[in-house]
């Protein structure tokens, strides 16, 4: 089965607020940390995921901070806040909820005869 692997609006900074639920990371860390929790299954581009790193910034959700890697790079890691957390528990109720809804929807077809 191949699955459509867009994310549904509003899925996005779900994710990536999971994912800093965890620790402080940088960009491309999320990125390979989300393919890797999802079996290759997501993936984001970097196009994608500072827009939404930023806009999680500007509302208070994340905060940014520069630290230098190893090999002497700067690098800018991510940090949820508390209000970040307290978004990301929202956006998880809301999850469960949309997902309760299709789920109910499908069992109902799943009940219903095909036509023939």
């Amino acid at each position: 089965m191949k699955l459509d692997k867009s994310p549904l609006p509003g899925s996005t900074g779900l994710l990536v607020l999971s994912l800093l639920s965890t620790g402080d990371k940088y960009g491309y860390e999320m990125i390979a940390a989300l393919e890797a929790r999802s079996d290759h299954t997501f993936s984001l581009k970097e196009g994608t995921l500072y827009p939404v790193l930023h806009a999680l910034e500007r509302d208070g959700a994340v905060t940014a901070y520069e630290k230098t890697a190893p090999s002497g790079r700067a690098r800018r890691y991510y940090h949820i806040t508390r209000q970040g957390i307290r978004l990301l528990d929202d956006k998880k109720a809301e999850w469960r909820a949309f997902r309760h809804l299709v789920d109910a929807i499908l069992a109902e077809g799943e009940a219903t005869p095909s036509p023939v």
